[in-house]
């Protein structure tokens, strides 16, 4: 009895995560670029026991019995499957056409760069009389080379080309180019999931793949030619709705299963021991 009450709390604790992620993704349903995540179940490692006293029968399977001790999540997977876009005509507002693509921002605090999909960006201004131009969370969007962009003062218009090079004008009549960062992920699930927005090569990441390249690349030179930047539009979540509460549903009920599992072992347990 008390094995199986084991399983059943191993397997609770991580239907739990489950839900957590199923929640999270239903929550983010209408964020701007969300990626879904989906959690895949896998065994825990079984007990052998060998008691067999005597075995003379014929027999094709292993000697003994192997005994399950639960359930774990195996596998939490991003779908980097492209949004439904939504057309807002703001000049500031960009999307991605082309999956696996992000847009590179980094922290004003730690300076560290993040990636993106979400495209609805921002003009603050500088003490300096500048202008930076910022995400939705005031996390400053990279140029080509790394470095944040910024304008002089009085933009008057920015226009976009495809590839993502911004033309920007000025009151005074002079314009001026840059060149958004748009990077390549080539193994999204590799990337440390950060405030539910945002995809990071991590240092933990680092020791394992220690090449950045085999994971992600900045899209610079003849390569713009493949990025594809819409203005006006931005992309919407990938979240499933119908899907997300069918798994909800299901998740809830296995996890009342496993519940109502150590609540009968209990009884039974108790049972066995009133017996005198």
């Amino acid at each position: 009895m008390l094995r199986t009450m084991i399983s059943a709390a191993n397997t609770m604790s991580q239907l739990q995560s489950k839900l957590d992620t199923v929640s999270n993704n239903i929550a983010n349903s209408n964020t701007t670029g969300f990626k879904a995540r989906s959690a895949t179940f896998g065994e825990l490692m079984y007990q052998q026991m060998n008691n067999d006293k005597q075995d003379t029968a014929p027999r094709q399977s292993a000697k003994g019995i192997r005994i399950g001790v639960g359930a774990q999540i195996a596998q939490t997977k991003l779908n980097t499957a492209i949004g439904s876009m939504s057309e807002t005509k703001r000049n500031l507002d960009f999307a991605l056409t082309k999956e696996n693509q992000y847009f590179a921002v980094t922290s004003p605090q730690t300076g560290e760069q993040l990636l993106s999909r979400q495209g609805n960006f921002y003009l603050t201004p500088r003490n300096d009389g500048g202008t930076d131009l910022v995400n939705s969370d005031g996390y400053h969007v990279v140029d080509a080379n790394g470095d944040a962009i910024s304008f002089k003062e009085n933009v008057s218009g920015i226009t976009t080309s495809p590839d993502g090079q911004l033309q920007v004008s000025y009151t005074d009549g002079t314009t001026e180019a840059k060149e958004l960062a748009v990077v390549q992920v080539d193994k999204p699930n590799l990337l440390e999931q950060d405030q539910d927005k945002y995809l990071r090569y991590s240092a933990d990441i680092a020791r394992e793949f220690p090449n950045a390249a085999d994971v992600l690349h900045n899209i610079t030179g003849a390569e713009r030619g493949e990025i594809e930047v819409q203005s006006g539009m931005l992309e919407g979540s990938n979240v499933d709705l119908s899907k997300e509460m069918s798994e909800l549903i299901s998740t809830q009920r296995s996890y009342q299963f496993n519940a109502r599992t150590i609540t009968m072992a209990d009884q039974m347990l108790g049972l066995i021991n009133s017996v005198r």
